[in-house]
């Protein structure tokens, strides 16, 4: 079937986008439009003694200036559960309010917004608004934070948490009887997520109704209004409608509710008129969350035979100056997927939390699960070092087979399906691994040094929260609608969740129209986060169309007047066709539903249109790396020359949609491992790469081919069979890049990013 499942099929949306036809946050404009622009300060720390926004309100154009006294008792952003640390105290909070009245916190925080005629009289009026500050001493990195002033009252020593989990006195048994230990201390460097498109947001208010709406780009529209309403507006969801259009990119940035999000809103009340702001770049990187930002030591206890006996981590983790609502979570619940499909019989971590005045620290491209895998990845480095091994045999050595399946990890996930074994095998066969000592003596021939590296990713994908729903909708002309909670923000959802209804329900690919990014169409979900939305929403598709077969046998009895015969349904030449067993009587999906659209039977109002909601457990795509590189000894460069990957995501609904996804995620750990690189000044607070020409990103000619092949083994936990597959890439790419830098430079560890200059730096010291 030409667009059935596991078919190759080029995005449909994508005619429309490249072509400019999209429709961005930026390409909505309101009647009557204002525009807002954000006064930040300059300072990382510093109590506000006054603000005068007097000279700003009188600039041509202005039409109102909010600041923290002109707010109404509004709320704060919102973070999740909170938990107690390993001594039972609780987790210490940080209310970060829409705009501060006492002290600012990082550099970058808004105290102020103007709004104005035109974006460039919002612009010119900001500089206008005159605040008194009483400048403090600032923490601006980890390493910082435990010496420096309290940012906030209750956390001596800027400690957030300190929070343990696993079995302590088993691992302190298995060290001590352990024939050999290893261990690694690293860095995940602090990322600046930066998708293509910026934050934004447009806000409208309607006095007549007193309801809200809010055009803002989002990756889940109901998760977004629910924080919004609730937490910062202090109002009912349902005097809020939040609508995200087109999406340029996310990466887990998009999916936090924002301080800028709600004051459009609030400025649209108290000036009369629809308001609009779209971040400006440097506003992103002072602004945004960011990522990682965290420091690990781990350790690992092997016995005689290179066999894990226990796993120690110890890690120390940025939290900024606020917590996002997934801030704390990122570097403990993503530790669940620590010591990946390897027999891990004991396993103990801390992680500390620490305040800093810096920018907040959010989700992005695997939100714990890249830290989880590096440092248990580059341990398995370590430890086939010790033992005179290479890095497959290491690996084969503790990988769990497939007859051990499903197999509870050290967390309690249960691993239902994978062939572990396979995968490596294969990866190592497509590397040409046996190859590789050729490949380095003449690289060596030219004066480079290559080197390689394996890593094994695994990773637990979506899960919770709750029920993802889905609806079916026929229209009179015959086009089928599908509605859903999840948000692409790149994933090409239209495409893969056409797919779907095209081959099951066997209607014209080109008639099925995906509607998302809307909460009046009243449905809510957890959005498109984590990898989740194929399994959460895809079954949640599948499920609605069995109910719609189901539906239409009965009402297909009734129209080919059965007489009480029995109805099947089948898909045949690509149509989907109810038919009367033992008869030539049959009516297609499409014509059934256009029937009852018109002709509205009995017990048919609704004609075929259905609807259903699916809570998946977690899913756990795995599959194996090897990266090959060359490194300049006279400049430090790096050079990726071969890099193959074996992927087991379950289903495979498009793979040519699946690849680009696995591209872009190991671009995006390319960018990590050898450029991208976030800092502050550990006296000032001030971030020292603000720009695109300090902050160094990934382009075309540093990104390699990529062999990419699957091993689909189906999910036994959902009725589609599908793993994530959205943060695969970047999971699996981090250490095997690293490695591979370090074995063609000769060292045990080189931390992210191995830039030229670092690299050059270790070779000169070798």
């Amino acid at each position: 079937m030409k667009f059935g499942i596991g078919q190759p099929v080029r995005r449909k949306e994508d005619v429309r986008l490249v072509t400019g036809r999209g429709r961005y946050l930026d390409d909505i404009q309101p009647t009557d439009c204002t525009y807002a622009y954000f006064v930040r300060t300059p300072h990382a720390h510093a109590i506000i003694r006054s603000i005068d926004a007097s000279p700003a309100r009188e600039a041509p154009g202005v039409i109102g200036v909010l600041t923290a006294s002109d707010l109404p008792d509004t709320g704060y952003v919102p973070v999740r559960g909170p938990f107690d640390s390993r001594d039972g105290s609780a987790m210490k909070q940080s209310r970060k309010m829409l705009l501060p009245a006492d002290k600012v916190r990082f550099s970058g925080e808004a105290v102020a917004v103007i709004v104005a005629d035109t974006p460039a009289h919002a612009k010119d009026a900001a500089d206008l608004v005159a605040v008194d500050y009483e400048p403090l001493g600032a923490a601006g990195t980890l390493d910082a934070a435990p010496d420096a002033p309290a940012i906030w009252d209750d956390a001596p020593g800027n400690l957030v948490f300190d929070w343990a989990d696993g079995d302590e006195a088993a691992s302190a048994l298995a060290f001590a009887r352990a024939a050999k230990t290893v261990s690694v201390e690293l860095v995940q460097n602090r990322l600046a997520p930066s998708p293509m498109e910026p934050r934004g947001a447009i806000g409208l208010y309607d006095p007549g109704t007193d309801h809200y709406t809010l055009y803002t780009s989002t990756q889940g529209s109901s998760g977004i209004r629910d924080k919004i309403a609730l937490s910062m507006l202090k109002i009912a969801p349902d005097k809020l409608r939040v609508v995200t259009p087109d999406v340029g990119g996310g990466f887990g940035l998009k999916n936090s509710a924002a301080v800028e999000q709600a004051l459009v809103l609030i400025a649209a009340k108290a000036f009369g008129r629809p308001v609009k702001w779209v971040g400006e770049r440097m506003e992103a990187f002072l602004g945004d969350g960011h990522a990682r930002d965290v420091t690990m030591k781990g350790e690992l206890a092997l016995d005689k035979d290179a066999r894990i006996l226990a796993l120690k981590v110890d890690s120390r983790a940025n939290m900024g100056a606020y917590m996002t609502h997934v801030g704390p979570h990122i570097p403990t619940t993503g530790l669940r997927v620590m010591g990946s499909v390897y027999r891990v019989p004991a396993v103990h971590a801390r992680v500390r939390g620490y305040f800093t005045n810096t920018s907040t620290v959010t989700s992005y491209r695997g939100a714990g699960r890249p830290e989880a895998i590096y440092i248990t990845e580059r341990l398995m480095d370590q430890a086939a070092s010790a033992f005179g091994i290479d890095g497959l045999e290491i690996r084969r050595r503790n990988l769990i087979r497939q007859e051990e399946l499903p197999y509870r990890n050290w967390k309690g996930l249960s691993i239902d399906s994978g062939d572990f074994l396979a995968n490596l095998d294969e990866a190592a066969r497509r590397a040409d691994w046996n190859g590789f000592p050729a490949r380095r003596a003449a690289s060596a021939a030219k004066g480079k040094r290559r080197g390689r590296g394996v890593s094994y990713y695994f990773e637990a994908s979506g899960g919770p929260p709750g029920i993802e729903p889905s609806k079916i909708r026929f229209t009179e002309n015959g086009a089928v609608e599908v509605y859903l909670a999840t948000q692409s923000n790149g994933q090409g959802h239209e495409t893969t969740f056409a797919q779907l209804v095209s081959d099951r329900l066997g209607v014209p690919f080109e008639s099925v129209i995906v509607r998302q990014g809307d909460t009046d169409d009243g449905m809510a979900g957890g959005g498109t986060v984590g990898s989740r939305s194929l399994q959460t929403s895809g079954n949640a598709i599948a499920l609605a169309m069995e109910s719609v077969i189901e539906k239409g046998k009965a009402a297909a009895g009734q129209v080919l007047q059965a007489g009480g015969a029995e109805v099947d349904f089948e898909v045949a030449e690509g149509t989907g066709q109810f038919f009367v067993i033992g008869t030539s009587r049959k009516i297609s999906v499409t014509e059934l539903a256009v029937t009852l659209k018109r002709e509205k039977l009995p017990g048919f109002e609704n004609g075929l249109d259905e609807q259903a909601g699916f809570e998946s457990p977690p899913t756990f795509p795995n599959g194996c790396h090897i990266c090959e590189l060359e490194v300049d000894p006279e400049t430090g460069t790096v050079a990726i020359d071969r890099y193959t990957i074996v992927d087991d995501v379950g289903r495979v609904i498009n793979p040519l949609i699946v690849d680009g996804q696995i591209h872009g995620g190991v671009a995006q750990g390319l960018g990590q491992a050898l450029m991208e690189n976030c800092v502050y000044d550990p006296d000032s607070g001030q971030l020292m790469t603000a720009t695109f020409v300090d902050y160094v990103m990934p382009r075309a000619d540093n990104m390699p081919d990529l062999d990419i092949s699957y091993n689909e083994i189906l999910c036994k936990t959902n009725p589609l069979g599908a793993k994530g597959a959205g943060e695969a890439g970047t999971i699996g790419a981090l250490p095997a890049i690293i490695g591979a830098v370090s074995d063609a430079i000769g060292v045990a560890h080189i931390d992210m990013p191995a830039t030229p200059e670092k690299i050059w730096r270790a070779l000169s010291a070798a």
